[in-house]
C-alpha cells in the first residue's frame, strides 16, 4: 500500500516541485482559499493559541493574525514540495545568511557546536548550511511512515550535504563524531511539546506553565558542544535570511535548565516581533493544565 500512495502521489508532487516560484504563489493563493475558508483546517486551535499568547490583543488582531499565518503556511507547504527540486543556486538566492562568519570564529576553537531554533518562518531552507560552513552538518527528524517517502525526504533534505539522523540515533553520532575528532553542527528545533513521559522539565512559555524540550542543553553540556540560537526572519514572499547568535561556549557553567529558558525567551521575542510566521497549528498548550503541583 505504502508503494502505491508513492506511486500515485509523488510524480504530482514532482511536478508541482519543477514550477517556477511565480505559478507556485498563485497555486498557493488558490490553495489558501480552500485550507481557509473551506477546509477550516484548525482554525480553532490556531486562534485559541494565539488568545493565550496575546491576550490583550482585540479579536480583530488576533483574526488578522491567523489569516497572515494561513498565508504563509501554505506557502510554506509549497516550498518544502519546491525543496525536492531546488537547485543550490536558487536556494542561496532565496535564503540567505547574516552573520555566518561566527562559525569560522567558532570552528578555530576545535569543538562542535548546537543550532538551536523555533518552527518559524522558513526552518526547512536551512538545508543549504552545509555549503557554507566548514562543519558537517546534521539534521534530527521524526521518520515518516511511508518508507517510500522517507526516502525521498533524506535525499532531498541532503542534497545540500546535511544528514539526516532520527532523534534515537543522534547521540550515537555525536559520539563517534567526539571520538574521531571531527568537528560537526547538529540543528535541533525545541520549541514544540515534548511527551509527558519524557518530560524533566516545566516551565512558563507565554505565560503558560507547559512541558519543555531540554535535549539540547543535556547534548551541550554533556558533550561540550556550543549553544547557537537561530533567528530567521522573512523578508519577502519567498525570501528569508537567517541569522546566528551564540548563547554560550561553555554549557557547563550554567545551571539546570538556565539554557533553556535562555533559549525560549529568544524564541518568545522572535514569534512577538512578527506572530503570523510562527507554527501555529500545533497543540502547543494542549498540557497546560497537567502541570505538577
Amino acid at each position: 500500500m505504502d508503494l502505491l500512495i508513492y506511486i500515485l502521489v509523488y510524480p504530482l508532487i514532482w511536478l508541482i516541485s519543477i514550477l517556477p516560484f511565480r505559478i507556485l504563489y498563485i497555486i498557493s493563493d488558490f490553495l489558501f482559499l480552500i485550507v481557509y475558508y473551506i477546509i477550516g483546517y484548525r482554525k480553532k486551535i490556531v486562534l485559541s493559541n494565539l488568545k493565550i499568547v496575546f491576550p490583550n490583543k482585540t479579536k480583530k488582531e488576533l483574526l488578522s493574525i491567523r489569516r497572515k499565518f494561513y498565508h504563509h503556511f501554505v506557502d510554506i507547504f509549497l516550498e518544502l514540495i519546491k525543496s525536492f527540486t531546488i537547485s543550490e543556486k536558487e536556494i542561496s538566492k532565496r535564503y540567505k545568511f547574516k552573520n555566518i562568519e561566527l562559525f569560522d570564529e567558532l570552528h578555530k576553537n576545535g569543538g562542535s557546536l548546537a543550532i538551536v531554533g523555533a518552527h518559524y518562518a522558513n526552518w526547512e531552507w536551512i538545508i543549504c548550511l552545509d555549503k557554507v560552513v566548514k562543519y558537517k552538518t546534521y539534521g534530527v527528524y521524526k521518520k515518516v511512515s511511508n518508507k517510500y517517502f522517507n526516502t525521498t525526504i533524506l535525499k532531498s533534505r541532503g542534497k545540500f550535504g546535511l544528514v539526516l539522523k532520527q532523534t534515537s540515533k543522534i547521540i550515537k553520532e555525536i559520539e563517534i563524531n567526539k571520538k574521531a575528532g571531527n568537528q560537526a553542527i547538529y540543528g535541533l528545533l525545541s520549541d514544540q511539546s515534548p511527551q509527558l513521559k519524557k518530560t524533566h522539565y516545566w516551565n512558563e512559555f507565554f505565560g503558560v506553565k507547559l512541558p519543555i524540550h531540554t535535549g539540547a542543553e543535556m547534548l551541550a553540556k554533556k558533550y561540550d558542544l556550543d549553544l547557537v540560537f537561530m533567528n530567521t526572519k522573512k523578508i519577502k514572499r519567498g525570501f528569508y535570511k537567517t541569522s546566528f547568535e551564540l548563547i554560550t561556549d561553555d554549557a557547563k557553567k550554567y545551571a539546570n535548565y538556565e539554557l533553556t529558558d535562555i533559549f525560549l525567551d529568544k524564541v518568545e521575542k522572535q514569534v512577538k516581533a512578527e506572530p503570523a510566521y510562527y507554527f501555529w497549528t500545533h497543540k502547543r498548550f494542549k498540557h497546560k493544565d497537567k502541570a505538577p503541583k
